[in-house]
């Protein structure tokens, strides 16, 4: 009963900066006179970004004024860019919005009700009788869990159509006048973008596609780490979402996900060996070195996933689906090997992904 990936697409909104230029914008105006400029600029140059995109040209940042402002524009926008991957992944899998049987949606950086999935469903022309699956407060993590939610999903269904959607506009959530290190940090590491994947279960005859770069979805595991609540999340006031975000997940990740990956491996017959892909999410660059020092691999191991953080900065849960597009595209893996998608997220929690390239290795 395993689940086909047949198309990863992401999109980011229009408005692509230099770090350079985000950090003059944040300086001057969000936290003008706050903050020393010199320190904005080390937090700045410390996440490794060199360039991310933003729903909002940075001049009307300031002009937002309160949070039901931002959220207008995260309705308005979300449901843009969520449309446009969603489109474009159906495209690319030679399928349309009537073949989707079931939507799930994830995102953190806004609130909307109907959810996003349901006011894209009308604007692209899903059926009335989709299943829609809202996805909210999982964060980074709900790259990797809503694929894992499609596995599921579809094997209640082995001929079934299921898509994920991915939107994250983390420029909204900035907060003025927060000198705090969340905040700063958080204004030198989040981009804006969105992600869909489309995936049929094992009936569906695109399933028998041999193509390396359509993935088989083997298997997924869930942690939930204890005492970790405060570690990452969203403090809802009056202004919005002010960031929770802990030096300790570096410690977390080296703490417990090497051996979480090591029994889920185990329990499949699979030891750290047979891994020949990896699927990360660019939590940033010391959760990055935390992973690879977790699960014993180099700098190369997760290429990928420093690419994409130089490129488009974290990007929430949307980040670990651009970097599997990525891989898929730039660096297709061998036929018959296995890859491993891992992300982490409010909790906290992690997800691991067991994935098959089609084929055989020779």
């Amino acid at each position: 009963m395993t689940m086909r990936i047949l198309s990863v697409r992401g999109v980011l909104p229009d408005h692509r900066h230099r770090q350079e230029e985000i950090t003059e914008s944040f300086a001057t105006t969000l936290v003008a006179g706050a903050v020393d400029r010199g320190v904005v600029e080390r937090f700045h140059r410390n996440v490794c970004v060199e360039t991310r995109h933003s729903v909002l040209p940075l001049e009307e940042y300031a002009r937002l004024g309160d949070f039901g402002r931002s959220n207008d524009v995260f309705i308005r926008t979300g449901v843009e860019l969520g449309g446009r991957a969603v489109v474009d992944a159906l495209k690319n899998a030679d399928l349309t919005p009537a073949d989707v049987d079931y939507i799930v949606s994830c995102t953190v950086t806004g609130l909307s009700v109907p959810s996003l999935e349901a006011r894209v469903a009308a604007q692209i022309g899903l059926r009335p009788d989709v299943v829609r699956l809202p996805l909210v407060g999982l964060g980074c993590v709900a790259g990797a869990a809503g694929i894992a939610r499609l596995h599921d999903l579809l094997r209640g269904r082995p001929d079934g159509v299921a898509v994920l959607m991915s939107v994250e506009l983390c420029s909204l959530t900035l907060q003025r006048g927060d000198t705090s290190v969340a905040n700063l940090m958080a204004s030198g590491l989040f981009g804006d973008g969105a992600a869909a994947v489309v995936a049929v279960g094992p009936g569906h005859p695109l399933a028998q596609s041999d193509e390396p770069a359509r993935p088989e979805v083997l298997a997924s595991r869930s942690r939930l780490y204890p005492d970790s609540e405060r570690t990452m999340g969203w403090d809802v006031g009056s202004r919005g979402f002010t960031l929770v975000l802990d030096s300790s997940i570096p410690d977390l990740v080296r703490r417990y996900v090497g051996d979480d990956v090591r029994g889920f491996l185990a329990d499949h017959g699979l030891t750290d060996d047979d891994i020949g892909w990896y699927v990360a999410h660019p939590g940033g660059p010391k959760v990055i070195e935390a992973l690879q020092d977790a699960l014993g691999v180099g700098p190369d191991a997760l290429g990928v996933t420093w690419n994409s953080l130089r490129r488009v900065g974290n990007l929430s849960s949307s980040s670990v689906l651009h970097v599997l597009a990525d891989t898929l595209a730039d660096r297709p893996p061998r036929p018959g090997s296995h890859g491993l998608m891992l992300a982490m997220g409010p909790g906290f929690c992690s997800e691991l992904v067991l994935l098959r390239a089609p084929g055989s290795e020779e």
